[in-house]
């Protein structure tokens, strides 16, 4: 067999081997497409958002985070309220109209209203942030977290610095005011008044944002609240009878609102998520088409 031959003959088997094998498909109709990918979408803002499966479980933890942080504005009250009243009314030498509650926190059982400032303390810097979140972009939405959060500050240095035992209170205490007031009182007076002047500017605040949004009886009573601890501290430290009653009032009546609009907009924020979850069950109609 000549040279010529044999080119020939390995030249024809590369060929047929060649025109054998299957043709691959293009890399483009290869690749199978990615399922659930979410997609990205631009918002009005030029924020970019995510629209998939992810960005819907981010969106749902946030309000769930936010109606957590609503009730810890709601929870202020009755924590506050509760614990306060029943040692008013169990506390020995305790008389709610010569004593106010920040006494409860000397005594050995002082603990308790210490823990008490504490707790709420941060119950209220919570509902502040829970707040934030709901209010952004409406008027007051900016201001009422603030000086909720400035409340918050207050009540937590009143449970670092106690008042100092006076007029019988807790049992065997001599009659009467103190001879002297001592360093950590009077910053205990300080961090009182900074957080009533705090939730009182709130309430008007919050009056304010209600008003706004058409809610008049909720900016009515968001008002009051405020006119309550306003008119109930300055009887108070004007040396009015029984003003350490009319100070407890105003300061629960003062909470008890703020819990209530936390309340309302937490309600709110369930009802929009219920609407929501209503919408993406019902089904869509679809048009006949035209033969």
């Amino acid at each position: 067999m000549t040279a010529t031959q044999d080119t020939t003959q390995l030249t024809t088997q590369l060929t047929s081997q060649l025109t054998s094998q299957p043709t691959s498909k293009p890399v483009s109709q290869s690749t199978p497409r990615l399922a659930g990918r979410p997609v990205a979408r631009r918002s009005a803002s030029g924020a970019t958002v995510s629209t998939g499966p992810a960005g819907a479980t981010s969106r749902a933890v946030s309000r769930g985070s936010t109606r957590a942080l609503l009730t810890c504005a709601v929870l202020t009250t009755p924590v506050f309220g509760i614990v306060s009243l029943t040692q008013a009314f169990t506390r020995e030498g305790f008389d709610l109209l010569r004593h106010p509650l920040s006494m409860l926190s000397t005594g050995d059982l002082g603990w308790l209203q210490i823990a008490n400032f504490w707790i709420t303390a941060v119950l209220t810097v919570a509902g502040a942030i829970g707040l934030r979140r709901v209010m952004r972009g409406t008027p007051g939405g900016t201001w009422a977290p603030r000086l909720l959060l400035v409340e918050g500050a207050g009540l937590a240095a009143a449970g670092v610095f106690s008042m100092d035992p006076g007029d019988g209170f807790p049992a065997g205490t001599p009659l009467g005011a103190p001879a002297g007031m001592s360093w950590h009182a009077m910053l205990h007076m300080a961090a009182g008044s900074v957080a009533f002047t705090a939730l009182i500017a709130a309430c008007f605040v919050l009056g304010r944002h209600f008003a706004r949004a058409g809610r008049a009886r909720h900016a009515v009573a968001s008002r009051l609240g405020g006119l309550a601890l306003l008119l109930g501290n300055g009887w108070a430290m004007s040396g009015g009878r029984a003003g350490s009653l009319t100070l407890c009032v105003g300061v629960l009546v003062a909470m008890a609102w703020v819990s209530v609009a936390a309340a309302a907009k937490r309600a709110d924020l369930t009802g929009d998520t219920r609407a929501r979850a209503t919408a993406r069950r019902r089904p869509t109609r679809r048009r006949p088409t035209r033969r």
